[in-house]
């Protein structure tokens, strides 16, 4: 069984992966400050993307009616220390492109190996 942290680490290496393969370009992970953490900083054509990565492990893959979707965890607060910490990213390499928050649902089934992931684009 994985901890939390490694199914956390194991979805974001998925979601890296999920992103490159939609043409966005990653150029940085994990971007911390004491006010905030940004998982994944993406580029696709100019735009800045700032992508939350939010995982769940579970035997089935897809989220449906009524079912826990973990791009739910994505609270006032959360966005509040997101949205700081984004502020502070763009200042400090004087970023002036546009950018938006994204969030991807990461689905992880440990057993057979697999996983699914949905991005919610824009959210901010």
């Amino acid at each position: 069984m994985k901890t939390t942290k490694e199914i956390g680490d194991l979805g974001e290496k998925i979601a890296k992966k999920y992103l490159e393969n939609k043409g966005f370009e990653v150029i940085a992970q994990n971007y911390r400050k004491k006010w905030g953490e940004i998982d994944l900083i993406a580029v696709r054509k100019s735009v800045y993307h700032f992508v939350e990565v939010k995982s769940v492990a579970r035997e089935k893959l897809l989220a449906g009616d009524g079912e826990y979707r973990p791009e739910e965890n994505v609270h006032p607060h959360k966005l509040k220390r997101l949205h700081r910490a984004i502020e502070t990213y763009l200042a400090e390499y004087n970023i002036e492109n546009d950018w938006q928050l994204d969030v991807v649902g990461v689905f992880l089934n440990l057993k057979d190996r697999k996983a699914h992931c949905r991005i919610l684009e824009n959210v901010l």
